[in-house]
């Protein structure tokens, strides 16, 4: 498999899954495009459900349960998020160390932390709600000025 980044050739060679997504989250479809009015019939702001495939983000988030997504374009130390680093979508937990590197960092220890410097990427949405088998957890964070 020829790797379709920097990113998937530096962290796909340190796991056994094929590809990001595999490991992290289905997309059914492809994201709206916020410059588009109304692009799937649903407002470009409003939260969405993927299902979380592989054990990356595990225990928090076993395989198959369902993740609520708010869309958004900031994000805080500590917070789930899905983001897109160089084309490739993730779903990690953010994080900012000491020196104010910024990282992605797998729950599962297996995987290898993904450091964001001089790296393209954006946030694409927090994570707000998880489902496993119709028992709920919420998370609430609050942005701090300044955070991504």
């Amino acid at each position: 498999m020829t790797p379709v980044s920097n990113l998937e050739r530096d962290v796909g060679e340190k796991r056994a899954c094929q590809s990001p997504m595999t490991c992290s989250i289905y997309v059914r479809q492809p994201m709206p495009n916020p410059n588009l009015d109304n692009e799937t019939g649903c407002a470009w702001r409003e939260p969405f459900a993927l299902q979380v495939l592989g054990d990356s983000m595990e225990p928090e988030f076993p395989d198959r349960c369902v993740v609520i997504i708010e869309q958004a374009e900031r994000c805080s130390h500590g917070m789930y998020v899905f983001v897109e680093v160089e084309g490739a979508r993730w779903f990690r937990r953010y994080r900012v160390d000491e020196q104010g590197k910024e990282w992605l960092i797998a729950l599962n220890r297996r995987y290898p932390e993904i450091d964001l410097t001089g790296r393209a990427w954006m946030v694409m949405g927090i994570i707000i709600q998880r489902n496993i088998r119709r028992r709920v957890k919420h998370y609430r964070y609050e942005v701090e000025p300044g955070d991504c």
